[in-house]
């Protein structure tokens, strides 16, 4: 498992070739990657500034990929999460998984950032061409998405995961 939260960019072709060199036995390596956007909700976006708590998001962040691992039979997992000012096109996370099918990968990759969209430790803030700047919440559909793994998010659970 590597887990990485960093201000640096980093090369998605090298990272998925770390966790295939790390799971040569396995099959399937699903990937997700994770842009800005240069719009959010028809407001214009400069810049997306993304802060975090050291150790606690990194923490966070081992917790899913580890419960990643009890539900699906994942050989590994590499999460790259950026912070700092990124800018439209810039990359801000890759979540891969290797596993022996590619329906337990694509399941694994989805659940991790389901999670990591809702309940991550990581604040957001969106600045405008004009110098305007705002906080972003997690979205309802994120939400959503999220509650397809967690019935109810005060369950047994999902607590586990936040702790």
């Amino acid at each position: 498992m590597k887990i990485s939260v960093q201000e640096a960019d980093f090369d998605v072709n090298s990272a998925l070739a770390e966790l295939r060199g790390r799971c040569a036995q396995v099959g399937a390596v699903a990937c997700f990657l994770g842009t800005v956007r240069d719009m959010n909700e028809s407001r214009d976006v400069a810049v997306l500034t993304l802060e975090h708590y050291p150790g606690m998001t990194e923490r966070a962040l081992k917790r899913v990929a580890l419960e990643a691992k009890n539900r699906w039979p994942v050989a590994g997992v590499t999460i790259i999460h950026r912070i700092g000012a990124l800018y439209p096109t810039d990359q801000i996370v890759l979540v891969a998984v290797a596993s022996a099918h590619r329906h337990d990968a694509l399941e694994a990759c989805t659940f991790m950032m389901d999670y990591l969209k809702t309940h991550a430790p990581f604040w957001k803030k969106e600045t405008d061409p004009e110098g305007l700047a705002c906080w972003v919440d997690a979205c309802e559909s994120d939400a959503a998405a999220r509650s397809r793994w967690f019935a109810d998010f005060d369950s047994p659970a999902a607590s586990k995961i936040e702790q």
